[in-house]
C-alpha cells in the first residue's frame, strides 16, 4: 500500500531553482520615436503641400528640411530615453507636432508676405520660418539641459521663494523701463535692446506656478482652515486671503501698467485652479471669481485701453478700419476657411495682422477649415490631459501641485487665444503655445514641457524592488541533535565559589 500523500498547504510549489524574475516595466520610447517620426512625416508633407499650392519649386531642400526636423526631436528623443526613460511617451510628440504645424503656417506666410510686397514693388521682407526653426533647436538645447540638470523636480520646492521673487521682477521689469525700450503695439511687456529682445513674462509664469506649488504645499493649513457656510460653500476665513489678494493684485498691476489682459487672467486662473486642487474647496474659486468681476470693473472704469477693447469686442465692424480691423480680419479669415478649409498654400493668411503671433489660430481656420482647427485644439487637449495624469499619478503634493498647473497654464492659454481670435472674449495678446512665431514663448513653452517630463518620469517609475525573505518552502533544513536534559545537567560546568566547595 502507498503511502498518504502529505496534506496540501494552499500554497503554490516552487518550481526547481525558483521562480523566474519579474521582466522589466515597460518604457514605451519606441512608441515615443515613432510617433515622433509621424510628427515628422506630417511636417515634410504639409511644406510640401504648401510649396505645390504656390507654385513654388519642390526641392531636396524641403526633404532635407524634415530630416533635420526628425534628427532635431531625435537627439530630444534620445536624451528622454537616457534621463527620464518612464515619462509619458505623448508628451514630446505632441510637442514636436504642434510645433513643426506652426512652423508651415510660419512659411507659408512668409511666402504670402513676398508675394504682396513683390506685387506692390515694396523690399521682400526676410523669412521668419529659419528664424523659427533656429529658435526651435534652442529649446531643444534649453529642454535637453534641464533634464539632465535637474535631477529630482522636488529640489526646486527649496527654491520656491526665490523664484518668486524672480517671476515678480520679470512682470514688473518691462514696467520700469522706458517706453522705447518695452512697449509693441501699445502693451508694455516686452525688454528691447539692440539686437535682441525677449518677453519676461512667458519665464515669470513658470517661476510663479512653482512658487504658488511651493506655497500651497508648505502653508496647507493656511488654505484650509474652516470658514462660514454660504449656500452651501465653505467661504475661507478673511485672514487665509492674503495671498489670494496679493494674486490679485499683481495681476490688476499688470493689466493697468503693461496694458497686458492675456498674461494678468492667465496667471490669476492659473492659481485659481491650482488652490482649488489643493484645498478642493469651491468656495476659493467663488472668491476669485469675485475679484476678478471687482477687478474688471475697476480696469473698465478707471481705463480708456480697457473701455476700447471692450468695446471692439462687443462691436468689432463699428470701426473697421482702426480698432475693429484685426479682429474683424481674423472673423473673415475664420469664415472663409469654412468646414474643410481652402487648402495649405490656398487661402490669404497674410489679411490677417499678426498672423504669425496671435492670430496663427486664424492661418490655421483658413486653410485647415474648422476640421483642422478642432484637430490642432485635440492635440492640446490630449497634452493636458497626460498632463493631469501626471499630477493624479505623482506621490508627493508638491509634484502633483506643479503637473497640474503646467497642465492648466497651457489650457487656459490655449483657451483665451482661440477665445480671442473667435470674439468670444476680448482679445488678449497671448500666444498659441508651440506654435506662434516668437523665441521667448517657444523657449519657455520647452521648459514647461521638460518639467512636465521629469515629473511624468517620477509618477510612472516603478518603486525599487524590496529583497524578499527567502520562502520557507525554498529555505534549506539542518538536523538537529537532541540532547537529554538529564545528561546536559550533569555535563554543564559549575561556576566556582571563592571561600567555599565547588
Amino acid at each position: 500500500m502507498s503511502a498518504p500523500a502529505p496534506p496540501s498547504t494552499g500554497a503554490f510549489p516552487s518550481p526547481p531553482g525558483g521562480f523566474a524574475p519579474a521582466p522589466p516595466p515597460a518604457t514605451r520610447r519606441n512608441v515615443e520615436l515613432l510617433l515622433l517620426g509621424l510628427a515628422a512625416v506630417i511636417t515634410t508633407v504639409s511644406l510640401v503641400l504648401v510649396e505645390a499650392s504656390q507654385e513654388q519649386a519642390i526641392t531636396w531642400e524641403i526633404a532635407k528640411l524634415g530630416a533635420a526636423y526628425l534628427a532635431l526631436f531625435g537627439v530630444a528623443h534620445l536624451a528622454v530615453r537616457r534621463f527620464a526613460a518612464f515619462a509619458d511617451p505623448l508628451l514630446l510628440p505632441i510637442a514636436a507636432l504642434l510645433n513643426g504645424l506652426g512652423l508651415v503656417i510660419i512659411h507659408r506666410v512668409d511666402l504670402a508676405q513676398a508675394q504682396d510686397a513683390a506685387f506692390a514693388s515694396l523690399p521682400i521682407p526676410s523669412p521668419d520660418a529659419n528664424q523659427q526653426v533656429l529658435w526651435t533647436g534652442l529649446g531643444m538645447v534649453v529642454f535637453m539641459g534641464l533634464l539632465i540638470v535637474l535631477r529630482d523636480y522636488r529640489s526646486l520646492a527649496r527654491y520656491a521663494y526665490t523664484l518668486g521673487l524672480i517671476g515678480l521682477i520679470a512682470l514688473a521689469l518691462p514696467a520700469l523701463l522706458p517706453d522705447r525700450y518695452s512697449m509693441v503695439n501699445g502693451a508694455k511687456i516686452w525688454i528691447r535692446l539692440p539686437g535682441f529682445s525677449v518677453q519676461p513674462g512667458e519665464f515669470a509664469k513658470i517661476a510663479l506656478i512653482v512658487f504658488f506649488a511651493g506655497v500651497l504645499v508648505s502653508k496647507r493649513d493656511l488654505f484650509t482652515g474652516a470658514g462660514k457656510h454660504v449656500f452651501g460653500m465653505e467661504l475661507p476665513r478673511l485672514r487665509d486671503m492674503g495671498p489670494v489678494l496679493l494674486v490679485w493684485a499683481v495681476s490688476v498691476g499688470v493689466l493697468v501698467v503693461e496694458k497686458d489682459l492675456g498674461t494678468s487672467l492667465l496667471i490669476f486662473c492659473t492659481v485659481l485652479c491650482m488652490l482649488y486642487i489643493a484645498t478642493e474647496r469651491v468656495g476659493w474659486v467663488a472668491v476669485g471669481a469675485m475679484l476678478l468681476a471687482i477687478g474688471f470693473v475697476f480696469a473698465y472704469n478707471a481705463f480708456g485701453h480697457v473701455r476700447v477693447r471692450v468695446a471692439t469686442w462687443l462691436h468689432p465692424f463699428a470701426d473697421y478700419s482702426n480698432t475693429g480691423y484685426q479682429i474683424s480680419q481674423s472673423l473673415f479669415g475664420l469664415a472663409t476657411g469654412g468646414l474643410a478649409g481652402t487648402g495649405l498654400g490656398s487661402g490669404r493668411p497674410s489679411q490677417v495682422p499678426f498672423a504669425k503671433t496671435d492670430f496663427i489660430i486664424s492661418a490655421i481656420g483658413e486653410e485647415l477649415g474648422l476640421i483642422g482647427l478642432t484637430a490642432i485644439l485635440m492635440l492640446f487637449c490630449v497634452f493636458t490631459i497626460r498632463g493631469i495624469r501626471t499630477a493624479l499619478a505623482i506621490r508627493d503634493s508638491f509634484g502633483k501641485l506643479l503637473a497640474a498647473g503646467l497642465a492648466f497654464t497651457i489650457a487656459i492659454q490655449v483657451f483665451v487665444v482661440v477665445g480671442g481670435v473667435t470674439k468670444l472674449i476680448p482679445l488678449t495678446g497671448l500666444t498659441t503655445p508651440f506654435m506662434s512665431y516668437g523665441g521667448s514663448s517657444l523657449l519657455a513653452n520647452y521648459i514647461l514641457l521638460g518639467l512636465l517630463i521629469k515629473i511624468s518620469d517620477a509618477a510612472r517609475r516603478p518603486a525599487p524592488a524590496r529583497k524578499r525573505a527567502e520562502p520557507i518552502a525554498d529555505a534549506s533544513t539542518q538536523l538537529l541533535r537532541k540532547v537529554d536534559s538529564e545528561t546536559a545537567r550533569v555535563n554543564t560546568p559549575r561556576p566556582k565559589v571563592e571561600g567555599g566547595a565547588a
